[in-house]
């Protein structure tokens, strides 16, 4: 591992939602610990989570600024888990303008004391960041917190002549550029992406986002050469000035090998899920199905009923990370599975749960987060793609169709139209499927190699490891004037 001088010193500024933040914080360790001195940009009420999760790290600090008070979101808003709605997501992504000025005094009290960022690393909604690292010759690295092939597929898609863009949610999409893994749809494709509206707002703020974004210096991709190696050249396609993508991931994994793991899972077996997990260990090996679905998707009561009775009827012990503050269980159901079921309202270490031995198979949305973390433990996953916004369908499609590290959730109608609610019984035959079935043992092995692969990317020599090597080189010659 090279150790970078003292003198070196980056930028970090995550966007306020706790998807795109963790994996910031995770590969701000993994500078740290190579000598960098990492300065993390946040806002007053999002210190405290960013503290408790690098305190242990002297190289990195935080460097506060306030987040702009804005009449239409409530007052103390500053991350989108407080939004109300996420109607209000475009509201939110514009209020982060007006930090502009208070990012800029942080880079020059760095360059007034001598400690001239070697980059600033920015999440893609930041879009403004690049104006600014402009103005001082700082580089800016975009992050987004999605995978290489679903970026490349998200960036073909806006180069789709009119005439041969989709119709009909089934409608196949030949990207000629890019060799896909899957067939590809239009219902797999994010929405508003291929219909453009000028009128919508969001929508204006992704164009602007991507001009931002095709301009930075560089890409920082939370995923590893083994796992998309073979679409990053085409990703790199779409950048100008020869802007690279660095694969450094799985980030959490960089932590999971250091001394600070011993001291998180002595605190972790205090957790009462942990222990509960250590109870259904002691009969038969990775029997437990891990359910959750984020932060963002919002369910209905009757389909938090039909998972409830699914789960039930599947006969497997389950741990369900239940979001919603207002479901009430059906009458009865609790009392029935309370020897197979732990249900958790509040918020769990989702890492060590998929990271327990008794755990044999995660239920998700296909956030890319929650792919990258079961995949890495050597988890399958049952695919159920939530949110039309984002790229959940596309990852989805790719670890169950193009690695087979999964099943999937049968969530479309024969149309392709999203189902209101999926039933009981599917939900109950896909989780015996994935816990006992043949489908599901194959989907396991695939799974357990790839988090072969995941960890072996980021030990010593591995694919990640090398990479973080060579970009943190790249940085340290270019702020001293080397070619």
């Amino acid at each position: 591992m090279a150790a970078a001088p003292p003198s070196l010193h980056l930028v970090i500024f995550p966007y306020m939602a706790q998807g795109h933040t963790i994996p910031l914080l995770d590969i701000s360790k993994a500078f740290a610990i190579r000598g960098l001195k990492v300065v993390i940009i946040t806002t007053p009420s999002n210190a405290s989570f960013i503290v408790s999760k690098t305190s242990k790290h002297p190289n990195i600090s935080l460097s506060i600024i306030p987040f702009p008070r804005v009449p239409e979101l409530p007052e103390g808003c500053e991350n989108t888990a407080d939004l109300p709605s996420m109607a209000l997501l475009s509201t939110f992504v514009e209020a982060t303008k007006k930090m502009k000025q208070p990012f800029e005094g942080v880079l020059i009290d760095m360059i007034a004391y001598g400690h001239s960022p070697i980059c600033v690393i920015s999440d893609f909604f930041l879009s403004w960041t690049l104006d600014s690292c402009h103005s001082f010759g700082i580089p800016r690295i975009v992050f987004h917190g999605m995978g290489a092939l679903s970026m490349a597929i998200c960036k073909s898609l806006t180069l789709l002549p009119l005439r041969t863009k989709p119709s009909l949610e089934l409608d196949l999409i030949e990207l000629p550029n890019l060799k896909l893994p899957f067939t590809l749809q239009k219902a797999d494709i994010p929405e508003g992406l291929l219909d453009f509206d000028p009128n919508d707002h969001f929508a204006r703020i992704i164009v602007e986002t991507g001009e931002a974004d095709i301009n930075s210096w560089g890409v920082l991709v939370n995923s590893f050469e083994e796992l998309e190696g073979d679409y990053v050249g085409a990703f790199e396609s779409f950048y100008f000035n020869n802007a690279k993508a660095y694969c450094l991931g799985p980030f959490f994994l960089y932590n999971e090998l250091k001394q600070e793991v011993k001291a998180e899972k002595v605190q972790m077996q205090s957790y009462s899920y942990i222990k509960w997990l250590e109870k259904q260990a002691g009969f038969d090996g990775r029997t437990v199905i891990y359910v959750s679905f984020g932060t963002q998707a919002h369910l209905s009561k009757d389909q938090l009923d039909e998972i409830a009775f699914g789960l039930e009827m599947a006969e497997h012990p389950f741990i369900w990370v239940v979001r919603s503050r207002t479901w009430a269980a059906p009458k009865g159901w609790k009392e029935r599975v309370k020897e197979k079921g732990l249900v958790l309202h509040d918020w769990a270490d989702q890492r060590s749960i998929l990271s327990h031995p008794a755990i044999g198979g995660f239920l998700s949305h296909c956030g890319w987060n929650s792919m990258l973390e079961s995949i890495s433990m050597g988890v399958p996953l049952l695919a159920w793609p939530m949110l039309g916004v984002s790229e959940q369908e596309l990852n989805a499609k790719f670890i169950v169709l193009g690695w087979g590290a999964g099943l999937m959730i049968p969530h479309r109608g024969n149309g392709g139209e999203k189902i209101m609610t999926v039933g009981r019984d599917v939900i109950c035959n896909r989780v015996k499927e994935l816990m006992g079935g043949e489908k599901g043992r194959k989907a396991r092995e695939k799974a357990q190699a790839l988090g072969r692969k995941a960890r072996g990317a980021v030990e010593k020599c591995g694919s990640s490891d090398k990479k973080l090597d060579q970009l943190i080189d790249q940085l340290s010659n270019n702020k001293n004037g080397k070619s």
